[in-house]
């Protein structure tokens, strides 16, 4: 799910919904859909081909109307059908009163679909979108604004909607939480959508809804209350779309915008998966993954530490053998083949020149289960592999991955878990809960972004050295690895990462007081074994920047400084300690005053050797 557009105005707004969803266009879809306030009634045309094509089929339909909302969707798995695709309706027939549009992830929408279908809904897609329209028809009471704040309190998870009704036909409301939302402003008349380069040419004048907000849009009214119901007032930003500030929005870096982004993108990269089934990764799935037995991976950069952290997963859960090679190594040398090997090839554009060779190699040796994670389903390496799973990240332009890598691991625990089932290893119980861990990564991503605060004044310190060491354990050492790449990359600082049990065999030797060491020490199995490898670098002076849990007795002291992030989260704990290392990378570098969005001497995807 990509983006949404609304207006309610007193022209013909069709041709500002469609414009609108063709400006979304960038973040990629394979569904589409407007509806409209029509006659007294509501009518919509959805398509599951391009937004021109959406667009002869409105015209050709007549379709017009003041009131409506757009929508631009792409699917999670399997062929995307256009009963999935947005607006949906409530009740979905001919006397339908309402219409939404929803980005995200609802947690508990199993919950509230049996409560309505015992209330003699009828469901006629896979969506939680529709379960959330619904939801506000059943709730309806007259008035959709207080209708809207009441609904969204029964919903858990992350949000982005906005919904118009058959009985106020010049009204359009929308909610966020942990979705973005902005509202534009016009000379009587009003609009809404997820990002602010949608409305380019029709207003300039921008609001950014914060967390919790709900807004009421009508000719001449834009009324904002927060999580609290309270009317507030949100700051009006004037939004030129040609300098580029329409993407950007309130951030000053796409690094820090696609930092962000990270809550809403790995809910659309998991929207839809309401089981652990092999066809997630493409027809005829099952049958290679009961052929193999044994995974090698393929990668270049920031996605081979994704592909390290994977190796953790799929050796624990699947107890599959797995190996990971730096793919600019592995195509060039002699290496032992194994035909029954499932090759996972990581890459954000899919035109990784290494990586495709790679590939290749592989194949060539005899190894023909190929599987990519890919963020470009167009791309050579989807066209190559025989399946695939496309993350949802949407377009990533800072040069330094952010959300593009927590969207692979967020895949790459989809495919560890499905291994692990096809294997037999996986009861209802365990499934049950790791989805419910997944579906609520978004909140849990979001409650480490609210700590930005916190780790933008230990930047302060970061930005005075010259040197830092990183150190982690188990699948959290390949997190360490990443969090050193984005400081070395944005900031210029020489930062190295190890194994916390390494320090004896070399990196000790660097560890003064002007050497910052980053600790990653989640609550697990080896938090003694890592208190032992802090206190040696407490013994020599050295500055300890130690990122723990929640419930970790481990406190600030001397030369011992500590963020608790606010959940502990087991096998998912790397997601959420790369993203505190993705926010002191960046506030370092702010400190710094270098080129966050393009550092030097790097380029965006490596198509070259």
């Amino acid at each position: 799910m990509c983006g949404i557009v609304g207006a309610v105005a007193q022209r013909n707004i069709t041709p500002i919904l469609v414009e609108g969803l063709k400006r979304l266009e960038y973040r990629g879809y394979d569904s589409c859909g407007v509806a409209l306030h029509t006659d007294g009634r509501l009518q919509r045309s959805r398509s599951t081909s391009r937004v021109a094509d959406l667009e002869k089929q409105i015209d050709g339909a007549a379709l017009s109307g003041f009131t409506g909302i757009a929508h631009t969707r792409w699917a999670t798995h399997g062929a995307p059908l256009s009963h999935n695709a947005h607006p949906h309706f409530s009740p979905n027939d001919d006397s339908a009163r309402i219409a939404l549009v929803h980005n995200g992830i609802i947690e508990n929408h199993d919950e509230l679909r049996a409560e309505l279908s015992a209330l003699g809904y009828v469901f006629l897609s896979q969506t939680d979108t529709e379960v959330i329209a619904h939801l506000v028809d059943h709730m309806y009471n007259g008035d959709l604004f207080d209708t809207v704040q009441h609904a969204v309190k029964r919903l858990t998870g992350a949000y982005a909607i906005a919904v118009f009704c058959r009985d106020e036909p010049h009204r359009v409301v929308a909610a966020r939480q942990g979705s973005p939302l902005i509202v534009g402003l016009g000379k009587g008349e009003n609009f809404v959508a997820s990002d602010a380069m949608a409305l380019a040419g029709t207003t300039d004048q921008i609001i950014y809804l914060e967390e919790g907000d709900v807004v009421d849009l009508q000719l001449s009214r834009c009324w904002i209350v927060d999580v609290d119901g309270k009317s507030v007032e949100r700051e009006v930003k004037t939004v030129h779309a040609h300098t580029g500030a329409a993407e950007l929005g309130p951030y000053r870096h796409y690094m820090q915008k696609e930092i962000f982004e990270q809550p809403r993108v790995i809910g659309d990269t998991l929207e839809g998966v309401t089981g652990i089934m092999p066809e997630l990764f493409g027809d005829g799935a099952y049958k290679v993954f009961k052929q193999i037995d044994r995974v090698l991976i393929l990668a270049c950069g920031t996605s081979s530490y994704a592909g390290m952290t994977a190796k953790y997963w799929i050796e624990s859960v699947a107890k599959i053998p797995c190996s990971v090679e730096v793919a600019s190594e592995y195509r060039y040398r002699d290496s032992v083949p194994h035909p029954n090997t499932l090759v996972v090839t990581i890459s954000q554009s899919g035109e990784t020149a290494d990586t495709l060779a790679a590939l290749k190699h592989a194949r060539s040796l005899g190894m023909q289960h190929t599987l990519t994670i890919c963020n470009v389903a167009t791309s050579a390496m989807v066209r190559e592999c025989s399946l695939a799973y496309i993350t949802r990240a949407g377009v990533e332009v800072g040069v330094a991955s952010t959300k593009a890598f927590t969207t692979q691991l967020a895949a790459l625990f989809l495919l560890t878990l499905t291994l692990a089932q096809v294997n037999g290893l996986l009861s209802d119980e365990e499934e049950a809960a790791h989805l419910k861990a997944m579906r609520h990564l978004p909140v849990a991503i979001a409650s480490v972004l609210a700590l930005e605060p916190q780790i933008m004044a230990w930047s302060e310190d970061f930005a005075r050295k010259e040197n830092a060491l990183f150190l982690g354990r188990g699948m959290h050492y390949p997190i360490a690895l990443e969090g050193a790449l984005k400081l070395k990359e944005i900031s210029y600082i020489h930062a190295e990462a190890y194994p916390a049990g390494e320090l004896k065999h070399g990196p000790l030797a660097l560890v003064t007081e002007e050497m910052p060491v980053v600790t990653i020490a989640p609550n697990d199995t080896l938090i003694e074994k890592l208190k032992s490898n802090m206190q040696e670098v407490r013994a020599r002076g050295g500055q300890l920047f130690v990122f723990a849990d929640v419930d970790s007795r481990i406190t600030s002291g001397e030369g011992l400084h500590v963020i608790r992030l606010p959940e502990h989260y087991g096998l998912l704990s790397p997601i959420l300690h790369v993203v505190a290392l993705q926010l002191l990378a960046y506030h370092t570098a702010l400190a710094r005053g270098t080129d966050v969005d393009k550092p030097r001497n790097l380029a965006k995807s490596v198509t070259v050797e």
